[in-house]
């Protein structure tokens, strides 16, 4: 088997495989403790690590060396010597997108431009390969959007390899005005910065988020730019995301078994029960009684 998975903690690790040789991995540690996640994988593969949120560790060699990961900054892994088995430990609260590839899948992609590709030369081929960059703000947006799918399931495969794709390309792609050129919008990290403060606020405040003026207020970014900005580096508006996100924690208190579901309504942001109820059956199709009573 290529690539086998040990996971001490269910519902971290999303995978969708987008072809032979190809898979998108998914991170998400959303618990209050760090994480652990092993997984096999051969040497016949590179591995592209994109640290979206929080901070990751990869450990080797039984733990006698490890490499840390943090916020915006990325890792590219490859030894066509040795295996590289994945044995990552996630801080609480961090999101981690890998792109898996085969090197034969690899060549296949960029056989024209192999000599601007450091490890596709042929006096590299049989050598180890590490290195780290940072994430640049086009490639943030197109890892958000990967993060964040909220599309139909049916048209996941083929985002998703859309994404991979253009995710590679900006990755190999650095001249030094790529963030402008790739993204218009983003034409500065100043930008980023705003927007993702948009995201802090409206979470935070999730039981009584601000409207859209106000936030677009306190970021200090005009209305349209909030709108426009926040949907592509989040891949839905602000509301959309919002209501994504009170659901999804929603979910997580009720599995809990801590609070009932009055309480789990009034925390993110329903003053009645039945408006929970309707907001909860259209998210996951079926009320919140019927979820906790399918855990039991």
């Amino acid at each position: 088997m290529e690539i086998e998975l040990k996971n001490n903690a269910p519902g971290i690790l999303e995978e969708t495989q987008i072809e032979d040789g190809f898979h998108i991995l998914k991170f998400q540690n959303e618990t209050n403790d760090d994480q652990c996640v092993i997984r096999e994988i051969n040497s016949s593969y590179i591995q592209f690590h994109f640290c979206v949120k929080g901070a990751v560790k990869f450990n080797f060699n039984n733990g006698s060396y490890a490499i840390s990961l943090t916020e915006e900054n990325s890792l590219l892994l490859y030894n066509p010597q040795r295996d590289l088995p994945m044995n990552l430990e996630m801080e609480n609260d961090s999101w981690l997108i890998t792109v898996l590839i085969s090197i034969k899948k690899f060549h296949s992609l960029f056989s024209r431009e192999a000599d601007y590709i450091p490890f596709l030369g042929e006096g590299n081929r049989d050598k180890k390969y590490y290195t780290d960059a940072i994430i640049s703000p086009a490639m943030a947006v197109v890892l958000n959007q990967i993060m964040n799918y909220s599309l139909h399931k049916s048209i996941k495969l083929l985002y998703f390899k859309g994404k991979a794709y253009e995710l590679l390309s900006l990755y190999f792609n650095r001249p030094e005005n790529a963030d402008i050129e790739q993204c218009p919008f983003l034409v500065d990290e100043e930008n980023v910065l705003k927007i993702r403060k948009a995201k802090e606020i409206i979470i935070a405040r999730m039981a009584e988020p601000p409207t859209l003026q106000e936030l677009s207020n306190e970021i200090g970014l005009s209305l349209k730019k909030l709108k426009d900005g926040f949907k592509q580096i989040y891949g839905e508006p602000v509301y959309t995301f919002l209501f994504d996100y009170k659901m999804e924690v929603a979910r997580q208190l009720l599995a809990s078994g801590s609070h009932n579901v009055n309480e789990v309504g009034l925390k993110v942001g329903y003053s009645t029960a039945s408006h929970f109820i309707a907001a909860f059956k259209k998210k996951f199709g079926t009320t919140p009684k019927k979820y906790v009573m399918s855990l039991n």
